[in-house]
């Protein structure tokens, strides 16, 4: 009767007690989880089946418009959904979510105060901070010495990365680093500007190799010599090949954040609220952190990352270049439709 009444119904102050009192005996079961692949830490994972004797089954997807759709087709049996900011809007208002209200959750006060009023989620009411990071330019230096902290990397590559060069197939990260190498703002609805985004990223595509999630083993054998990536994956490639460095990208770069958050059609709510708790604890978002080589959000966090970690050049913006980044607003319809139909000139 206890964990029915803590695993289903309103979200009230009696489900934060339920958070606080739940052990291992109410908890046992299963947690799906759906997240970006290669993006879960197998220790967090092992600890929490541990601490709560629940057998957790983790499936991957490759994308924000993948997991979406898969979700939105139905019956896909998952509990738990790991979505980047520019993409909760959808995910909550079209009825997709629980309203967990982590912000009444035991591990809430870890969370860093920066994340807590997110325009995305504001008061948190229904995710909590997974990874953080940003995309740039990734560069195997052994074919290419010059300045690596500018989009021209892969939008005007120099010679020695022509045909070498990957770029993530994100829409909107694309679009925002295009729109301000060429001088443009976001969420600009300039059409006459549009085109030229949009003959830009066409040209330029001319000259990469590939649009492909998969980077790190390709810099480990040197098929990729650049890449158009995340910061934490990029540190990851390196550890691969010594060569590899990150650039910040001056014209502007985009800042991401992911959050869990649980299904509305979740089979195991009550397990989900239990996770979302689970990794606002500081020593349980550093694995998550010492796995995939990104900022985690939570306090305290920084005593259990591995030394690494916290001083890898990947995580740390020059001071020179921290004006440059931004996270970026949600457009409105009729501009983020403009830039699909650009997305799809440039994706066939």
């Amino acid at each position: 009767m206890f964990r029915q009444l803590c695993s289903t119904g309103p979200v009230t102050t009696l489900m934060a007690a339920c958070l606080l009192m739940t052990g291992p005996a109410q908890a046992a079961g299963e947690l799906n989880i759906f997240n970006w692949g290669n993006y879960t830490s197998p220790e967090l994972i092992e600890k929490f089946e541990k601490t709560y004797d629940v057998k957790v089954t983790i499936t991957d997807y490759d994308s924000n418009d993948t997991a979406l759709a898969k979700v939105r087709a139905g019956g896909h049996g998952f509990d738990i959904v790991v979505p980047s900011a520019p993409y909760m809007h959808i995910w909550i208002g079209e009825g997709l979510l629980l309203e967990t209200r982590p912000d009444q959750m035991e591990n809430f006060k870890n969370m860093e105060d920066r994340w807590t009023g997110v325009d995305w989620d504001e008061g948190r009411h229904y995710s909590v901070p997974w990874q953080w990071g940003l995309i740039g330019t990734v560069v195997d230096t052994s074919v290419y010495d010059g300045d690596i902290n500018t989009s021209s990397i892969f939008l005007d590559p120099p010679e020695e990365l022509i045909g070498k060069v990957n770029v993530a197939p994100e829409m909107t990260d694309v679009m925002y680093s295009a729109i301000k190498y060429l001088g443009g703002e976001w969420c600009t609805d300039d059409k006459e500007f549009l085109r030229t985004v949009r003959d830009k990223l066409v040209e330029a595509k001319t000259k990469w190799i590939a649009m492909d999630y998969g980077t790190i083993e390709k810099f480990a054998s040197r098929d990729y010599a650049a890449a158009f990536y995340w910061n934490g994956a990029a540190m990851r490639a390196r550890e691969k090949n010594p060569d590899v460095r990150f650039g910040f990208p001056k014209e502007g770069f985009a800042y991401f954040m992911d959050s869990a958050a649980v299904l509305v059609d979740a089979k195991n709510p009550g397990n989900a609220k239990l996770f979302q708790n689970f990794i606002m604890d500081p020593e349980n978002a550093a694995m998550i952190s010492n796995f995939a080589k990104y900022a985690n959000g939570i306090k305290g966090s920084d005593e259990y990352l591995s030394e690494e970690l916290k001083t890898a050049p990947e995580l740390s913006v020059p001071p020179e270049l921290e004006a440059s980044g931004a996270f970026l607003a949600v457009c409105p319809v009729e501009v983020n439709d403009l830039y699909a139909r650009i997305w799809t000139d440039i994706s066939k």
